[in-house]
């Protein structure tokens, strides 16, 4: 995501009336639908989501309704002809923390460690993987002949493991 892990103003805005398009959401389900899409990797704080959806209050894009102690949120139609009017940039933003959150997935499988219920084979394992990620970054743009050589350390290493 070029913006990294905070969106403007207005992005945040705009996705905020995308998923109020899809059902009326208090702020704390709004906060937790952006976390679950991305894998946890944006996680809006309150600060960051209720100034955004007073401001979208404010302008008429969105109209608060009290429910119980808290406020319920849906999105209105001029907040309907403002959402069509940038579809494409809200949809781009929603997909990419899609796109996002599965590699976190991806990411936490990888980490998740071969033999978690045993601890200590678990941190060995952990060991292992930071002397490798330290090995590889060390041989950063060496000549093409140690990549090969390289190459075949880790054919040979996954084809070990996956042999057991």
């Amino acid at each position: 995501m070029p913006w990294g892990r905070r969106l403007s103003s207005a992005d945040l805005q705009l996705i905020l009336l995308a998923l109020l398009a899809e059902r009326p959401a208090h702020g704390y389900e709004l906060i937790k639908t952006l976390e679950e899409r991305s894998g946890g990797f944006y996680n809006p704080s309150p600060g960051v989501i209720y100034p955004a959806l007073t401001y979208l209050d404010d302008v008429g894009h969105a109209q608060a309704e009290q429910d119980g102690t808290r406020k319920l949120y849906r999105i209105t139609p001029a907040g309907e002809a403002h959402l069509a009017a940038n579809r494409a940039t809200a949809d781009a933003i929603l997909e990419a923390l899609t796109r996002i959150g599965g590699r976190m997935d991806q990411v936490r499988e990888a980490f998740a460690g071969v033999g978690d219920a045993d601890g200590g084979a678990s941190d060995e394992v952990h060991r292992a993987r930071h002397a490798l990620r330290h090995a590889l970054h060390r041989k950063r743009g060496c000549d093409p002949a140690e990549a090969r050589r390289i190459a075949a350390i880790l054919d040979r290493a996954a084809a070990e493991i996956l042999g057991g």
